[in-house]
């Protein structure tokens, strides 16, 4: 899927009174988001041209291109920063992906029945939820966990899910 675009961070806010931006990262390492240094809107469109990030706790301190005031900073208070998928380096085991990855794989049983695609991976606060949409039918969710997803096979396109119990 080119172009497919990952949220990485969320503008907090200004950071002192010269343009600083405060930014809360998604990413493993929060310092990562200096390396991509060209962040976008969730449409696509530029956002922010990073010259420089710090961490602080729970976050990373910005400067970026044409920020050069506690007001500019502000302004930019809840903007949403993304990055392109193929622009990440490529999980360096086979053990490893993104969770971004697992959109549009086939969702199968360990016996092989179809459940159906993943439609998409969301995090409520409680852990990561897999939107399962059924070949019929309204999507359902089932939780990202071992128990549930004992094999992602991302090479073959599918993962292997163990549907609870409806009755439980």
């Amino acid at each position: 899927m080119a172009d497919r675009l990952l949220l990485v961070a969320r503008v907090a806010g200004a950071f002192g009174v010269k343009g600083e931006i405060r930014i809360t990262t998604f990413t493993e390492d929060p310092t990562a988001l200096g390396r991509y240094r060209n962040l976008l809107r969730e449409d696509g469109s530029a956002a922010l041209s990073l010259t420089s990030v710090r961490p602080v706790k729970g976050a990373v301190i910005a400067r970026a291109r044409g920020i050069d005031t506690r007001d500019q900073a502000e302004a930019l208070r809840g903007l949403t920063l993304h990055v392109r998928r193929e622009d990440l380096p490529e999980p360096e085991d086979d053990d490893e992906f993104y969770l971004a990855d697992l959109i549009g794989l086939k969702v199968e049983t360990p016996e092989g029945d179809v459940l159906g695609q993943v439609k998409g991976v969301q995090d409520f606060g409680a852990g990561d939820l897999l939107e399962i949409q059924p070949p019929k039918g309204a999507s359902w969710w089932l939780p990202f966990t071992r128990e549930t997803v004992p094999e992602v096979l991302i090479a073959e396109g599918r993962v292997i899910a163990v549907k609870p119990d409806e009755t439980e």
